[in-house]
């Protein structure tokens, strides 16, 4: 099976939309690359010619606000001061006062996007789960009065990720499908080497990042009630999911009674690589994994 976060490669030399560009080839001076290069990342960035998503059903409307700013591709702040972390997704990051950060690539054109689609509109909040952080902001959907939902534009066209959390998964399923979509037709941050899905023989090079990763399963295990899910013989260089005794209740409801079930799967896992003996991502709830293979 191919994997739908699959990136072909190009030759060196050879431009690519989105792509970190290598030296242009003989015959092209720098300003013209410089100028062809933008030119191919605008449109792989460009909203696609496809329908709206729709909101997911299920979710619970709050009281709508005008848009007063944009912070990044996934949060805003509304005119009475409700500072709006959209729930479900990841925009690439921006530094926002951070000392030594570095901007994601495309971090800038979410932000741009999510500009495009807020300015002057009247947001309405729509919740499935908490509705705040520790940071106090508001957790929600959006939509605009014409119906537009925020969350599925930006997956749409290629410029967040699915992010879900334990106590926000409401529209995950749905969520998904969209990003799924424009992995395949090479939208916007799909289209760049940083994002690609990784497989997990190569998960040790990410540690310290936020990655999708995947593989088949070789074996499971329970060790003083922390599940393992391990992608290699040797678990102290090899990746692994695990899965805390806490959340492990919530995996037996979605995946059975056993982990077992899942050995000689092929998953993809989604989350911030840790290093404990090899690689391992810990997934806290079961919207981070999705089975490519039943």
């Amino acid at each position: 099976m191919i994997h739908d976060g699959a990136i072909l490669r190009g030759r060196r030399g050879t431009v690519k939309a989105g792509a970190i560009f290598a030296r242009p080839r003989r015959g092209y001076n720098n300003a013209m690359f410089r100028a062809l290069a933008l030119a191919l990342t605008c449109i792989a960035t460009a909203a696609p010619a496809v329908g709206a998503a729709e909101l997911p059903p299920g979710l619970n409307a709050g009281a709508p606000g005008m848009t007063a700013s944009v912070s990044d591709g996934d949060t805003l702040t509304l005119a009475d001061g409700r500072r709006v972390r959209l729930v479900g997704i990841q925009a690439p990051k921006l530094p926002l006062g951070r000392p030594g950060f570095r901007a994601w690539p495309l971090a800038e054109e979410s932000r741009s996007a999510l500009v495009e689609l807020s300015r002057g509109q009247r947001l309405t909040p729509h919740f499935g789960g908490a509705r705040q952080d520790r940071h106090g902001r508001t957790l929600a959907h959006l939509t605009r009065a014409d119906g537009r939902w925020l969350q599925g534009a930006l997956l749409t066209r290629g410029l967040a990720r699915v992010y879900t959390f334990p106590d926000n998964t409401a529209g995950a399923a749905e969520m998904y499908a969209l990003e799924r979509a424009a992995r395949a037709a090479r939208r916007g941050i799909w289209a760049l080497e940083y994002y690609r899905v990784r497989d997990h023989s190569e998960a040790g090079r990410f540690i310290g990042s936020f990655q999708l990763v995947e593989g088949q399963v070789t074996s499971t295990a329970v060790v003083r009630g922390r599940g393992y899910i391990n992608f290699g013989a040797d678990w102290r260089r090899d990746f692994t999911i695990t899965i805390s005794k806490h959340a492990r209740p919530r995996f037996r409801a979605a995946f059975g009674a056993r982990l077992q079930r899942l050995q000689g799967k092929k998953l993809r896992v989604r989350g911030w690589l840790r290093r404990y003996n090899g690689p391992m991502i810990e997934a806290t709830h079961p919207e981070q994994i999705e089975v490519l293979e039943p």
